[in-house]
């Protein structure tokens, strides 16, 4: 299966480079467990942070950042088996849920649910 793994980017961070960073390691290294077990994870940030850089968002939360961040793992969400939801409290993670409920996707709430 694809599945697209949802969790806390910039929520509960204060905007902080080091407390981003590790909510990336977080996701991260969740996608790495779900490759190993035989499926292609991937996160909605490898898709949208290089675009969001190419069309000049000179910071998070400026207008080319909100056009980018979420939408793009939206629409990543119709190319996905699944969403792996993991973390704390995030707004744009639960989104990536309910769309994904709402698309008809598998939804996991912890790699242990997921079958190799």
């Amino acid at each position: 299966m694809m599945i697209l793994i949802a969790g806390p980017y910039r929520s509960g961070t204060n905007d902080e480079p080091a407390r981003i960073a590790a909510n990336v390691k977080a996701m991260t290294d969740t996608a790495l467990e779900v490759y190993r077990m035989g499926h292609l994870p991937v996160l909605g940030e490898w898709f949208a942070l290089p675009l969001i850089e190419a069309a000049g968002s000179e910071r998070m939360g400026d207008a080319v950042w909100n056009e980018m961040f979420h939408p793009v793992a939206v629409k990543l969400i119709d190319h996905c088996d699944a969403v792996l939801r993991i973390g704390g409290p995030s707004s744009g993670a639960d989104e990536m849920v309910a769309t994904g409920k709402a698309k008809g996707k598998t939804i996991f709430f912890s790699v242990g649910e997921i079958n190799t």
